[in-house]
């Protein structure tokens, strides 16, 4: 039996903080589906489909394994998802205290519903101050990004 495990995140964009994730869930798993999901409580920069094209191309350029799937998903729960691939766990990238206390109440409401279990990994420290909005930010305000996300990325945001 395969152990397949879903990354899902906004991704609006890929940092390479979600790289690292992302390649050392590869490693773990036997099959990861990186997500792409729409978050109501944020107003995205990139449209999904744009998001899932610059995961893709960050993914291939790094090198990473072939048991990574990119998908998308913006209509239903998250469990419903990992239900459709036959994924028993979410993997989440944490990295403070406030996204342990954001996360929990999720993890906990996750395994209720469909017995999908959470699996929280730290980011390799020399990332963990890096978020998409904090990206988004910079850029817009004309700031070098290219140290904080995959070039596709930061050739994408210069364009």
């Amino acid at each position: 039996m395969s152990r397949i495990a879903v990354v899902p995140g906004s991704f609006d964009p890929v940092t390479r903080g979600h790289l690292d994730v992302i390649e050392r869930a590869a490693h773990i798993f036997d099959e990861v589906h990186v997500l792409v999901v729409h978050n109501p409580d944020k107003e995205a920069l990139l449209p999904i489909s744009q998001r899932v094209s610059l995961l893709e191309a960050a993914i291939r350029d790094a090198g990473m394994p072939a048991n990574i799937i990119v998908a998308s998903w913006s209509v239903g729960l998250l469990v419903d998802y990992c239900t459709d691939v036959g994924a028993s766990v979410l993997v989440k990238g944490i990295r403070s205290q406030v996204d342990v206390a954001y996360e929990t109440p999720m993890a906990i409401m996750n395994r209720s519903l469909a017995g999908v279990e959470t699996v929280f990994l730290l980011p390799d420290p020399a990332h963990a101050h890096v978020s998409s909005s904090l990206v988004r930010q910079v850029a817009e305000l004309g700031g070098d990004v290219s140290p904080y996300v995959p070039e596709a990325v930061a050739k994408f945001l210069r364009s």
